[in-house]
């Protein structure tokens, strides 16, 4: 039998992280050590008391069943976290949405809120699902450019009237990935009163709120006012208390949009796992100093790596936030010659810009999730490559 994949299957090209895994598999091969700064999975562990609530409720059998939705313990602990940490007051019955990791809740949203002929305004650079979300929903891309020159900000203005007529949801992240950047709170008053003027949904990623160095201010899109209005905000546990396995998150803010994604996911899954539940809780409700100490130990990394290639004659910007650094490439290279020569030379794995789209073209993104050891053989391997 001749199986054959939908257009929408076709349109989504083999995942770039399929061929550098390929290409990491050819260096391990050839014997070379090989340090993988592609993929942003943490290598912390979470904090115990998570791990210990996981094995208590994993005992008790009674817990094996579809839990559905999330438990109320789940949406009052999601509500408190943003209480304490960002100083935002949630209902956590109508504005909190258990969510299968931010991703799976990104994916959805467009299927949920848009059809064909819908435009949708995404980052360019941006992380991949927001694209192909909209593309499964059948909806229409319109890339927002991320420049250097205006700090990495879509510039709202420079869209075009029958665009923005059409546009029914748009996406921003900051910090983002794979870019670095912040945003400041006039930023996100601009977008406020964009989506009132053209009637659209803002979608916040903030699954690295929990990741900002240098002491600069963590801003939620939902403490600007007028925000809950017009937009959600998404929130993972998967990097802020390193449960990427879990895949456990919420989206947050506008009552009416979450009922809308709600009522899509109540057709196709039921519900979390309760004890990694009751984990999420102890994690949102825990002992918060635990976040600072991963800053820290974040912020270390950056500086090895960073300093590391600057002696090696790379002059790379300074990242504000996230577990990435987001470089520009020396000049005389495609972002995928320099990634994939990178890997046959030194075993370095890094991640060409164009991958996460055509603004990318230019630079790589490293994620500092290894050892401050092999970051800094990783900078001096690169240096090595760059002489």
């Amino acid at each position: 039998m001749n199986m054959v994949a939908s257009k929408k299957t076709e349109r989504m090209a083999t995942s770039i992280f399929t061929e550098l895994a390929d290409k990491k598999r050819e260096a391990i091969k050839k014997g070379m050590d090989v340090i993988d700064l592609s993929v942003g999975s943490p290598d912390l562990p979470p904090p115990p008391h998570v791990v210990d609530t996981i094995v208590k409720y994993s005992k008790d059998t009674t817990k094996y069943g579809y839990t559905l939705k999330g438990i109320d313990e789940f949406n009052e602990a999601a509500a408190y976290f943003y209480k304490e940490r960002y100083g935002i007051e949630l209902n956590p019955e109508r504005e909190v949405l258990q969510l299968m990791g931010s991703q799976d809740g990104l994916a959805h949203l467009a299927t949920a809120m848009i059809d064909p002929g819908d435009y949708v305004l995404v980052p360019d650079p941006g992380y991949p699902i927001y694209e192909q979300g909209v593309m499964i929903a059948g909806g229409s891309i319109y890339p927002m450019p991320l420049l250097e020159e205006h700090n990495f900000l879509p510039q709202l203005h420079e869209i075009p009237l029958e665009i923005l007529h059409k546009t029914k949801m748009m996406i921003i992240s900051y910090p983002g990935n794979p870019v670095t950047a912040l945003a400041n709170k006039e930023f996100f008053e601009e977008v406020v009163a964009f989506a009132k003027k053209y009637n659209i949904l803002v979608v916040h990623d903030f699954a690295y709120s929990e990741l900002i160095f240098d002491q600069n201010p963590q801003i939620s899109f939902m403490s600007v006012q007028g925000a809950k209005e017009v937009g959600i905000e998404f929130n993972s546990l998967s990097k802020t208390f390193n449960m990427a396995g879990c895949r456990i998150g919420y989206a947050v803010g506008n009552e009416e949009a979450l009922k809308i994604l709600a009522s899509f996911k109540s057709n196709i899954d039921y519900g979390i796992f309760y004890p990694i539940q009751m984990a999420a809780v102890s994690a949102l409700t825990g002992d918060f100093s635990v976040l600072q100490k991963q800053v820290e130990e974040y912020e270390k990394r950056r500086d090895i790596l960073i300093s590391g290639l600057a002696k090696g004659g790379w002059q790379v910007a300074n990242s504000p936030a996230t577990m990435f650094v987001w470089a520009k490439i020396p000049s005389g290279w495609t972002s995928r010659q320099f990634a994939f020569e990178l890997i046959k030379k030194t075993g370095v794995v890094v991640v060409p810009g164009d991958a996460f789209g055509k603004q990318g073209e230019g630079y790589v993104r490293m994620a500092i999730v290894q050892s401050p050891e092999n970051l800094e053989k990783a900078a001096k391997g690169i240096a090595e490559f760059l002489q």
